[in-house]
């Protein structure tokens, strides 16, 4: 057998990862399932979500949700078919044209029938310069991070992580592991929106378009 020489070896050794490798997309690692994390996405299919509140479209493309706008349609949620109380969620975002802004819904809840029933509740914004702060999508309130400086932790055309934690009334954000908002809902926002739906938005834009958004690696801990 061919010896290799030792300074060969050792270059080797230097350049080798000093983490090990992640799992794959939309997979857990061992590690992760028992710790508690699921995902919510398999990389294949839309299995335990639906598209509400308006008909912009999702599909399935490289192991990425791609949410399409559509012409004057309104805000469009694909949105999962549980709902969640407590928990921790870290989800991976690419906005491909600055044409559009997008959201996570969290804890949210539907109304009305039209488009399969209104998407409202706390949403997580993604958009350049405030992605990250929490607006309340459809109800009497707007915004309700009120300190909103603006940053640049969310550059389009890059895959991006967001993190969400959400225990009581306290909702967390960071975006590629750096805090962005802690918010404490007050009011009926606190009671009603102690579980709730999460949701992927396609923002209505009109008549221009179209502009696409992604998400891959939906992966949440529930919190007890």
């Amino acid at each position: 057998m061919q010896k290799v020489p030792l300074f060969l070896a050792l270059g080797a050794l230097a350049l080798a990862p000093l983490h090990p490798l992640l799992a794959a997309d939309n997979t857990l690692t061992p590690e992760q399932k028992a710790d508690g994390w699921t995902a919510l996405f398999d990389g294949q299919s839309l299995d335990g979500w639906s598209v509400k509140s308006g008909f912009a479209t999702y599909k399935v493309e490289e192991g990425a949700i791609v949410g399409t706008t559509s012409s004057n349609s309104p805000n469009t949620f694909l949105t999962s078919d549980k709902a969640f109380g407590d928990f921790e969620m870290t989800v991976d975002v690419m906005l491909d044209d600055g044409g559009l802004n997008s959201g996570l819904q969290v804890r949210s809840k539907l109304k009305g029938e039209q488009h399969g029933g209104r998407l409202y509740g706390p949403q997580v914004e993604i958009c350049p310069g405030v992605a990250g702060y929490i607006y309340g999508e459809a109800t009497k309130y707007g915004w309700l991070s009120q300190e909103r400086p603006s940053h640049k932790l969310f550059p389009l055309k890059q895959w991006v992580t967001f993190r969400v934690r959400a225990v009581g009334p306290k909702i967390e954000t960071w975006i590629s592991g750096q805090k962005v908002t802690e918010l404490t809902l007050q009011n009926e926002l606190a009671t009603d929106h102690a579980e709730g739906h999460f949701g992927l938005q396609v923002h209505g834009v009109g008549a221009k378009g179209p502009f696409t958004v992604r998400w891959k690696n939906i992966y949440l801990k529930p919190l007890k």
